[in-house]
């Protein structure tokens, strides 16, 4: 038996104690804005359940009050409190939670916007996704997809650009009797960038050879290098973080002020230290499991990363001392001790980093350190530390007279790549590079010419 509404407040101061805030001033303002929902509610009509009519009337007269953005947020709040009461039995169902299953929407967001127009209904049945592989190349894909799966390739980013091309087809009816290329053409119009275009090539190119596969009379789409090559110049060159840039990074993650968080500034500083002294990839850093650290071995395992790899790698005495200052702190600070936990853990959810959680917090070190100034995507990248790696261990090498040629083998094995080639993207040439480089080929090149001289003049 449901018990909310109440005629009290006594749901709501329950659920706002259990809110983790950072004042009592904000506890203040969920209890005013939860409290004047509820009343809503009780003078909308008969409060003895929540309906679907009576969250829409709540978000249209809010509308008429304050930016849609603000009622998006409020929205959210009341969401929040209504699962909760869900969760806790005092509540039969949550109407947003309700109307966002009905019409497949997770997001939360979108249906407020479809609840504040002049026709609701209209809105949320724009919203209804459009049935996967419906389109008449549909079945094609999707046994396309099937079968590269079995041969051993992932393919998550190509079935996300033919789930795209799927949708874009069902709402183009006009080009069902069109041949691909054209399907393809339509679709690279939508946007009309460079980028969009290439993607689009790749993608009838691959497309093609599936419809090959069926029909060999099937025509093969080209493949347009001219566009790869504008696409490559429009990269963003990867940024080489300097030793010195390295420490001001590492002392400001260490002492990255948290009082709530205290774990947060330790496992900054060691997703750091790995990135940078390891060349790991970001991803690779937040899969990693408590069992992953090899303490006997002073190693970490790599398991299934890009390209189904998988590798030991050992780390410098300095590297590995990180992560067993690491451990400790999360063991003190609670985090479960089981081989398959996170490594890097935090108290929310399941305790793995997302990647978004974890770019948002490295990000804020890289600005505060200042590398990366303004807003939004400019300046350098956490995964530039995985191209600052591959630099300065050619440097080390070259600074301490190695042959680097032979070596570049054991580079590529402790990145997990599947060539050298791959390895021979991150070798960004700096001017430092370059000079030693220069002063081996001119040592070599002027032993060999005295050696020529030397015969000439014996004969």
């Amino acid at each position: 038996m449901t018990t909310w509404l109440d005629d009290g407040n006594a749901a709501i101061d329950r659920y706002v104690r259990s809110l983790t805030v950072r004042t009592d001033n904000t506890r203040r303002l969920y209890r005013i804005e939860l409290g004047a929902f509820q009343r809503f509610i009780i003078g909308h009509g008969d409060w003895d359940d929540l309906t679907e009519s009576a969250v829409t009337a709540w978000v249209q007269a809010r509308a008429r009050q304050i930016p849609l953005s603000l009622v998006i947020d409020r929205a959210g709040n009341v969401n929040r409190f209504l699962e909760a009461l869900v969760r806790d039995g005092s509540l039969a169902a949550n109407p947003f939670r309700t109307i966002r299953d009905r019409y497949g929407e997770h997001r939360l967001a979108p249906i407020v916007r479809a609840l504040a127009s002049a026709d609701p209904s209209r809105a949320l049945e724009a919203l209804q996704p459009l049935p996967r592989w419906g389109s008449p190349l549909g079945p094609l894909m999707r046994d396309h997809l099937v079968f590269m799966r079995a041969i051993g390739y992932r393919y998550v980013s190509q079935e996300v650009r033919f789930a795209a091309f799927d949708r874009f087809l069902q709402t183009r009816p006009d080009l069902t009797e069109q041949p691909l290329s054209q399907m393809v053409k339509a679709w690279s119009q939508c946007p009309p960038t460079i980028a969009h275009a290439w993607n689009c090539t790749e993608f009838g190119a691959d497309l093609s050879r599936a419809m090959r596969r069926r029909d060999p009379t099937a025509a093969l789409l080209p493949r347009d290098r001219r566009q790869h090559r504008q696409i490559r110049q429009q990269y963003r060159r990867p940024y080489i973080y300097s030793p010195a840039e390295v420490s001001r990074i590492l002392e400001i993650a260490r002492a990255w002020p948290a009082p709530r968080w205290p774990l947060l500034p330790s496992t900054m500083h060691a997703m750091f230290v790995l990135a940078y002294c390891a060349g790991l990839r970001l991803g690779e850093i937040l899969r990693l499991n408590v069992g992953d650290v090899l303490l006997t071995e002073s190693a970490i395992e790599i398991r299934n990363s890009k390209f189904f790899k998988s590798r030991r790698l050992p780390l410098a005495e300095s590297v590995f001392s990180v992560l067993r200052d690491y451990l400790d702190a999360r063991r003190r600070a609670g985090g479960p001790a089981d081989a398959a936990s996170p490594l890097f853990w935090h108290e929310r959810g399941d305790g793995r980093y997302s990647m978004t959680r974890a770019e948002k917090i490295l990000v804020a070190v890289l600005r505060r350190a200042g590398l990366k100034t303004g807003r939004g995507r400019t300046g350098p990248r956490i995964h530039d530390m995985r191209h600052a790696f591959v630099v300065n261990r050619m440097l080390a090498w070259y600074r301490e007279g190695i042959d680097a040629g032979p070596r570049l083998q054991y580079l590529v094995t402790y990145l997990g790549h599947k060539s050298l080639h791959s390895t021979l993207t991150y070798l960004t040439i700096t001017q430092e590079l370059l000079q030693h480089a220069s002063d081996r080929y001119r040592a070599a090149g002027g032993a060999k010419l005295l050696h020529v001289e030397v015969e000439g003049g014996a004969s």
